[in-house]
Formats: structure tokens, C-alpha cells, sequence
């Protein structure tokens, strides 16, 4: 019986997160894949798999989030709130 190829297996996962979220670049997808983990030198290419897939799932089930110049305009009016409700006082 042949062992899986993790390797591969994580290439490949890397390309369908690639394909199907264009503007998300490789650093994103393996930071927040990784994010339960404290050190990411100790996992093995099978955890690596298993979590990078976990993530491919969470990303489908929750859909595209919004991009970075989306986040950038949010946290501009965050920061203008108070300016933006004494407008509305009479």
C-alpha cells in the first residue's frame, strides 16, 4: 500500500484555494489555515493537510469575504463616528 502524498495533497489544496479566491494571496490562506497552531515548525505535512483543508471547507461554507480596501473604508467611518452622529443632531 502506497503512503499519501500530504506534500501533494497540500499543493493541491493551495490551487483550488487559489482558483477559487483570486485576490486572497498564499500567505493569507497558510496564516489563517495555521492559526490554532503556536508552532507551526513542529506540524507535520499531515496535520498541514488537515488543517488547510479544514480551512478550504470553513472558507466555502462561509463564502468570500469582503477584500482589503473593503476593511479599509469600515475602519475610516469607525473612526469618523462621531462626526457622522452630530450631523443627525438637530
Amino acid at each position: 500500500m502506497k503512503n499519501p502524498n500530504y506534500y501533494r495533497q497540500i499543493i493541491q489544496t493551495l490551487g483550488r484555494l487559489q482558483k477559487a479566491y483570486p485576490t486572497y494571496n498564499m500567505g493569507r490562506h497558510i496564516s489563517t489555515a495555521l492559526d490554532e497552531y503556536s508552532d507551526v515548525w513542529g506540524v507535520s505535512d499531515r496535520e498541514f493537510l488537515y488543517a488547510i483543508q479544514k480551512y478550504e471547507i470553513e472558507l466555502n461554507i462561509d463564502g468570500p469575504h469582503i477584500d482589503d480596501e473593503e476593511i479599509e473604508e469600515i475602519i475610516k467611518d469607525g473612526m469618523n463616528l462621531d462626526s457622522m452622529f452630530e450631523e443627525e443632531e438637530y
